[in-house]
């Protein structure tokens, strides 16, 4: 499966592990059977490979009906049932879908959290690195870089009332470029305080790191504390009071 899906894509091994944050050497390994990916890359594979493929591997990684938060209807015609024996359809606004709209990507939650401004995130600067916790499932516009789409937790209340303490992120750690990140909202990293979600903002040559509310202090990035940008959050979840 890996290898088709390979040629379908019509690259060779370092380009399809450069788009699976894996090396040529395992991508060989994975298409020899002499490694299985990990689950990170079977949900990296499955976002890749797009419907009905996906399906096969996002089961490798252990999807199951309770990780998936949203499930658009359309797909049940198009595969045989006895693949969906793990999967729950759920119909939710039905009559509002679009012909064409129905793709999904799988999201990893991650077991990280990125705290506001005053507080410790997770010090992990790779998110693909990082242990999953469940999945999230979203349609593919929501997600214009799926095998770089990531999910994880907020602590803190700097980014109220935008962003609340406990809620889910979702990032795209592809987008990096600092010049395109004037006034958004993105996921920073610094070793000595690990994950950060702050509004990034650039003033001539200074680059800031806003709270949300400002009550709470900015960081200004400079060559000293060595920030690092490693993803731009796209949306966000969160309960209802």
């Amino acid at each position: 499966m890996i290898s088709r899906l390979r040629n379908r894509m019509a690259l060779n091994q370092t380009a399809f592990g450069h788009e699976v944050h894996s090396s040529a050497m395992g991508v060989s390994r994975w298409e020899r059977g002499a490694q299985e990916p990990p689950s990170h890359s079977y949900i990296e594979l499955g976002n890749l490979a797009g419907d009905p493929e996906c399906w096969f591997f996002w089961g490798r990684a252990g999807l199951r009906s309770e990780d998936l938060m949203r499930v658009l209807p359309k797909l049940r015609d198009r595969f045989p049932q006895p693949k969906l024996h793990n999967f729950q359809i759920v119909h939710a606004g039905t009559a509002r879908l679009k012909p064409g709209k129905s793709e999904l990507v799988a999201i990893p939650l991650l077991k990280l959290v990125a705290a506001t401004n005053g507080e410790k995130g997770d010090n992990i600067p790779i998110l693909h690195e990082a242990p999953i916790e469940s999945m999230i499932a979203a349609p593919r516009e929501w997600c214009p870089n799926p095998t770089s789409t990531y999910s994880l937790r907020v602590r803190g209340n700097s980014m109220m009332p935008l962003i609340y303490n406990n809620y889910i992120l979702v990032v795209d750690s592809s987008q990096i470029n600092r010049g395109k990140l004037d006034g958004k909202i993105v996921i920073a990293w610094h070793k000595d305080i690990g994950l950060t979600v702050s509004r990034f903002r650039r003033y001539d040559h200074t680059e800031v790191l806003h709270a949300e509310n400002r009550e709470y202090g900015s960081i200004t990035l400079d060559r000293k504390n060595k920030w690092k940008i490693i993803a731009k959050v796209l949306w966000w979840i969160g309960r209802a009071p």
